[in-house]
């Protein structure tokens, strides 16, 4: 299991832009987007799991899991 796996990943349709947008909150923010939810849910995976590996090169502390808890709860 990749640590990527261990990460909620959002997408949700935009009313605004009329198309769907990811992002992994705790990790990065709204990153893509377009009109295909599947599509944007593998660029998403794709974005976080390269994120996460840039950390680990670059020494860094991972962030810490948010699968299996809700994510508007606190991370302790």
């Amino acid at each position: 299991m990749s640590d990527s796996t261990r990460h909620i990943k959002l997408v949700e349709w935009s009313e605004e832009y009329q198309f769907f947008v990811g992002q992994c909150p705790g990790i990065i923010g709204p990153c893509c987007h377009g009109g295909d939810e599947t599509e944007v849910y593998a660029q998403l995976c794709e974005i976080v799991e390269e994120w996460l590996l840039n950390l680990q090169r670059d020494g860094q502390a991972l962030p810490p899991p948010t699968a299996g808890r809700g994510v508007d709860q606190p991370i302790a």
